[in-house]
């Protein structure tokens, strides 16, 4: 079991401070992985996030919505919709009425992409050492700390 004292060789003041740190450091860890994980599907964390919303969303949805939806707010949501489109994962359309609307549609290629991810025999696993008890504390903790 990991210990942040340890990793970082410090000391701490007082365990809120600690925890403070924890969470930083952790975050930290998480999107390190997530970032090795999804390299070799060619995309990033945040693009898989944004398939993953239009693939549960069944039908085109305006860019600022999937902006709102996403986990990681990205202030260059945009330039990531681009490249998704130039790999052929989205389609983008404006609207005929409005033109500053602009709207999202999963592909057959992202659909496709999102199932390779799901199906892949090494998924990205970083919390399946939490008992399901032990995950829904987890998420009330962080849910409180919000």
């Amino acid at each position: 079991m990991g210990d942040i004292s340890k990793d970082i060789k410090s000391t701490f003041k007082s365990n809120r401070l600690k925890a403070f740190i924890n969470l930083k450091y952790t975050a930290n860890w998480l999107s390190s992985m997530e970032n090795e994980y999804f390299k070799p599907f060619g995309i990033s964390p945040q693009q898989y996030n944004i398939l993953r919303i239009l693939r549960g969303a069944g039908q085109k949805m305006k860019v600022q919505i999937v902006k709102e939806r996403m986990v990681e707010r990205a202030p260059n949501a945009t330039r990531l919709m681009d490249k998704l489109c130039e790999k052929d994962l989205i389609s983008r359309k404006r609207c005929e009425e409005d033109r500053r609307v602009v709207y999202v549609e999963i592909t057959k290629d992202g659909l496709q992409l999102l199932t390779d991810i799901d199906n892949a025999p090494e998924r990205l696993n970083l919390v399946d050492n939490l008992s399901d008890e032990e995950a829904v504390q987890l998420s009330n903790l962080l849910d409180k700390i919000r």
